[in-house]
């Protein structure tokens, strides 16, 4: 990701008005000298390489820096009169229902808020013609969701019409509105937030950023992800299993990452048992002599068995396709890159007149719909009680992320503005390499 092209202008958050409300936790729970409460001028910098920085102090540029999150002294809005919306949107992702329970229980307790709705079935629950009535949520409801997986309130993809949404927000009553999701989530809430800025109806919209595939922009990571590849981690292990209880054992295993090979990535690492690791970011070719076949064909020559994950958005200019398809949210459809691979690794073998034994696993839609694991729990919770503070603060148009090991306010239009991505020129990719022993070029 590049640092060059955002200004510490572009960085800045959007506030509703004059905060006039003490905070009630100021007031109840915690000392007003304590070290929790911040300001809206505490930030940090958005890039800490020292070149960077000297480059902008020696041309006399303001150094772009990030609000941090927190708690603020006075609020914006009164919690006594305080309608919280909170909804999910797109795919299931580990720790969906974490993120709602601690807004509920962050709004009720820590504020004082009373009336909590949850928006059912994403963007959809925002339009009457659906027919989705929103939920009273309370602590009793939610108190155990975080052992199961999926979401509580059911998700959809796809866009609905704005103006269409922020009336039935309006209609509601709803005061702040979290959205919980990845990138096509976070450019329909931004719709959102512009709308209501429009109208000047002092409504927050809050993004707390979900994606398993960690592809979001300018944040260490987003909530999901860890759960996501420690789980495939056991996929991942299955693979080198049957790998080696055959003479020439083959594992396949295809994981979550749509443009980013991050899970792919992380699991080889994390086992020390992949021999080749295919991300949508570096490319490759299958046949010649210096192609991934050719490779695995040397690899099994050498150890007798090999394991190959391949990310779901790999190697989609090999796959002949006719036309382009959508999904619901105006993403690319990728083509099986998990059954191409297989079916040409197998007809390859063939044709060399080897006998090869290849065990293909997906694991996808098990990875996703699990609960979260302890730490990523943990990390829900900060993220959501973060969200909680800056829309009651009468922050918005930005989510809640952590950057540089420290949780801030972003943008809704910084983090969408593109895609988070394996750097093959970085380090984690070279440690990748290093690891599996796998050619860094496969290419004819």
């Amino acid at each position: 990701m590049s640092y060059h092209n955002i200004s510490h202008q572009e960085l800045q958050i959007d506030n509703l008005g004059e905060k006039r409300f003490p905070s009630p936790g100021w007031q109840r729970n915690f000392s007003p000298e304590g070290t929790g409460w911040h300001t809206d001028g505490d930030r940090i910098l958005l890039c800490d390489h020292t070149t960077i920085v000297e480059k902008a102090i020696a041309a006399g540029e303001p150094l772009p820096s990030i609000e941090l999150a927190g708690p603020r002294k006075e609020i914006f809005f009164n919690p006594s009169q305080t309608c919280v919306a909170v909804v999910t949107c797109g795919g299931l992702c580990p720790g969906l229902n974490d993120v709602i329970r601690t807004i509920v229980m962050q709004s009720y307790y820590a504020y004082g808020v009373r009336r909590i709705l949850g928006i059912q079935y994403g963007y959809e629950g925002l339009d009457p013609a659906f027919g989705h009535r929103p939920l009273e949520l309370t602590p009793e409801m939610v108190m155990n969701l975080p052992y199961f997986g999926g979401t509580f309130l059911g998700s959809s993809r796809g866009r609905k019409d704005t103006k269409v949404m922020v009336n039935r927000l309006e209609a509601l009553g709803v005061n702040i509105l979290f959205v919980i999701g990845g990138d096509g989530s976070q450019r329909g809430a931004t719709d959102l937030y512009e709308e209501c800025q429009s109208r000047g109806n002092g409504i927050s919209v809050i993004g707390v950023p979900k994606t398993i595939d960690n592809d979001l922009m300018f944040m260490d990571r987003s909530f999901g992800y860890q759960t996501a590849f420690a789980a495939a981690c056991h996929a991942v292990t299955g693979a080198h299993a049957e790998a080696r209880g055959a003479r020439n054992g083959i594992g396949l295993v295809k994981l979550m990452g749509r443009d980013s090979g991050f899970i792919a990535c992380s699991s080889a690492l994390a086992t020390g048992e992949v021999n080749f690791v295919l991300v949508p970011e570096v490319e490759f070719e299958l046949d010649g002599e210096h192609g991934f076949l050719a490779a695995l064909d040397r690899r099994l020559e050498q150890r007798g068995h090999a394991v190959i994950v391949v990310a779901e958005g790999a190697g989609q200019d090999l796959i002949p396709v006719s036309d382009a398809r959508l999904d619901a949210s105006g993403n690319k459809l990728h083509e099986d890159i998990g059954v191409f691979l297989k079916d040409r690794i197998n007809a390859y073998f063939k044709n060399q007149g080897k006998e090869a034994t290849l065990k293909y696993i997906d694991p996808s839609y098990t990875i996703r719909s699990g609960p979260a694991a302890p730490e990523d729990r943990v990390f829900c919770l900060n993220l959501a009680r973060h969200a909680v503070h800056a829309g009651m603060a009468g922050k918005t148009g930005m989510v809640v992320a952590r950057w540089h090991q420290r949780f801030v306010h972003l943008p809704m239009k910084v983090v969408t503005r593109g895609r988070k991505k394996v750097d093959p020129n970085g380090d984690f990719w070279r440690s990748v390499v290093e690891a599996t022993g796998q050619p860094s070029v496969m290419r004819a």
